[in-house]
């Protein structure tokens, strides 16, 4: 059998749901400009793109599925956001840091322990093919009505907790941020060093 096949035809077994509490502090990159300007609380509707848990159906397009990429470092969300050059470019597309606490629990598919081996995937979901990947958000999607969102290891972090909240979790983002400021900003300047150096990255 493969290691990491598509999902079945449907997902019968328990949802292994780990609860997120409010008041947690998550973070994102997001890009305020280019061809899709986003904002720092705006789910994605629009996909499947090549992003790993993209629950939207394909063809893509605009759809009332959406998605919302986070994670509980602002060093993962740089590792995974600049992860396809491996250069912190802090002007293309206007990319900002974001970092909020949600105000209420949100209760998330734990990706990171057994529950992918006993639905049948493997840990590989977390790194392997992402076209398989986003089959399996569907499932998840389809099977799991009361799951959120998904939390899973980021690859390009040390396994580091990343969540892929889909819109159903809406209601618990606030209605500002604590955190927002443009990667331009001179004061992140430091700090946009220290993560290219931990990841290797280059800085631009």
């Amino acid at each position: 059998m493969a290691k990491f096949p598509d999902p079945p035809a449907s997902l019968t077994i328990p949802a292994a749901v780990v609860p997120l509490p409010a008041g947690t502090m998550l973070w994102r990159v997001y890009a305020a400009g280019g061809s899709r300007p986003a904002t720092w609380n705006g789910f994605r509707f629009w996909g499947p793109t090549n992003s790993r848990f993209d629950h939207h159906d394909p063809p893509p397009k605009t759809q009332p599925k959406g998605i919302l990429y986070a994670a509980q470092s602002p060093l993962t969300c740089l590792a995974e956001y600049f992860q396809v050059t491996r250069v912190i470019d802090r002007t293309s597309n206007s990319p900002w840091l974001v970092g909020f606490e949600i105000t209420r629990q949100l209760s998330l598919l734990d990706l990171t322990g057994t529950w992918p081996t006993k639905a049948g995937a493997s840990m590989a979901i977390n790194s392997g093919p992402r076209p398989r990947a986003r089959k399996w958000s569907r499932a998840i999607y389809s099977a799991y009505r009361a799951v959120e969102g998904l939390l899973y290891s980021s690859s390009m972090h040390a396994n580091q907790p990343s969540i892929a909240l889909y819109e159903r979790g809406v209601g618990g983002l606030p209605s500002a941020p604590i955190f927002h400021r443009a990667l331009s900003d001179p004061s992140l300047l430091s700090r946009l060093n220290a993560a290219a150096a931990t990841f290797g990255y280059g800085l631009v």
